[in-house]
């Protein structure tokens, strides 16, 4: 396994607060203005994109969201700087994903920031079979996919189910409400229209991926397991988590038989990184390249402006991959 496989695989969390916000995630001052912000508006911090849309959709002109993570750098490779720990540390509220990215696990649990919410405990966080486990499986049945938190840890790619995205919506909508009392009302009304337009995007992939002619698509970046359980799919990595780690010849093999058995047309990659190795296997099989954006951020070469864009060019191009009935 390489340097990067290594940094990047998630390991296992506890999820003690699994079912609700924890006691420490909602402690917030009692008072309305925002110790952080000179505005008086709430001071959030969120660790990268995802989190960052989702407290400037909630907050509206109520918060001030400042991300850690810049547009175009990989959120797994982030590093502090000091600037940004100040920041933090001046913020009412900071939303971040445990175990997502370590720097900031450990400048969040150095922090004196009042309300930490953590989107692990929002929703249900599952294990994903990485590529070269012994009981991969191609299908959707028990031995498919391991729910437990096994060795390979959990997949941290939730916000690309918008089931799960709207769960942790509504936790930080909670969060926001609790820590601006105020401004409740609005961060309810707000966090109700976004949850609506998620669950019409679900809607969305549901029609859209119900009567395709193919279920199995190849990608560089093992992203899209939650993505594939929810709406019946099979996502079939390249070389795991790490969209720019070589991949065996023995997976290169499996690859290219798994292509012809189930007649796939393309290799997805991202954006963030090189197409090299999705190039390299669609040369070697005679297969369309095409983009699978896993919504770590946005830059000038994403395919939309915010996540609901994204999330729709992604569902345009896995519908082209896998052809119709």
């Amino acid at each position: 396994m390489s340097v990067m496989n290594v940094r990047r695989l998630i390991p296992a969390a506890a999820l003690a607060g699994a079912v609700a916000l924890g006691a420490t995630a909602l402690t917030a001052c009692s008072g309305a203005s925002a110790a952080g912000d000179k505005d008086g508006k709430l001071a959030v911090t969120a660790s990268f994109y995802p989190l960052q849309f989702l407290a400037e959709q909630i907050g509206g002109d109520h918060v001030d969201v400042s991300s850690l993570t810049k547009p175009g750098v990989e959120p797994h490779d982030l590093e502090i700087t000091p600037r940004q720990t100040g920041r933090l540390d001046r913020s009412d509220v900071v939303l971040y994903l445990k175990s997502l990215q370590p720097a900031v696990d450990k400048a969040v649990a150095q922090s004196q920031v009042k309300t930490k919410v953590d989107a692990a405990t929002l929703t249900k966080m599952e294990v994903h079979h990485l590529v070269g486990e012994e009981d991969h499986d191609h299908g959707h049945g028990e031995e498919g996919h391991d729910h437990g938190h096994g060795e390979a840890g959990e997949d941290p790619h939730v916000w690309l189910d918008p089931v799960k995205y709207a769960e942790i919506a509504k936790g930080i909508g909670k969060a926001f409400a609790a820590a601006d009392p105020a401004h409740a009302p609005d961060y309810e009304k707000n966090t109700t229209a976004l949850t609506g337009k998620l669950t019409a995007l679900d809607a969305e992939y549901r029609n859209g991926l119900e009567n395709t002619a193919g279920k199995t698509f190849i990608t560089t970046h093992s992203a899209f397991g939650y993505l594939a359980e929810r709406y019946g799919l099979d996502q079939e990595g390249i070389a795991g988590v790490d969209p720019e780690s070589e991949p065996s010849p023995a997976r290169m093999k499996e690859l290219q038989a798994l292509a012809k058995k189930d007649k796939v047309s393309t290799v997805f990659f991202e954006t963030l990184a090189s197409p090299k190795l999705a190039d390299t296997l669609a040369g070697d099989l005679g297969l369309r390249t095409d983009v699978l954006d896993p919504l770590e951020g946005i830059t000038d070469t994403s395919q939309g402006k915010d996540y609901f864009e994204v999330m729709r060019s992604n569902l345009k191009n896995l519908v082209k991959a896998l052809g119709a009935k």
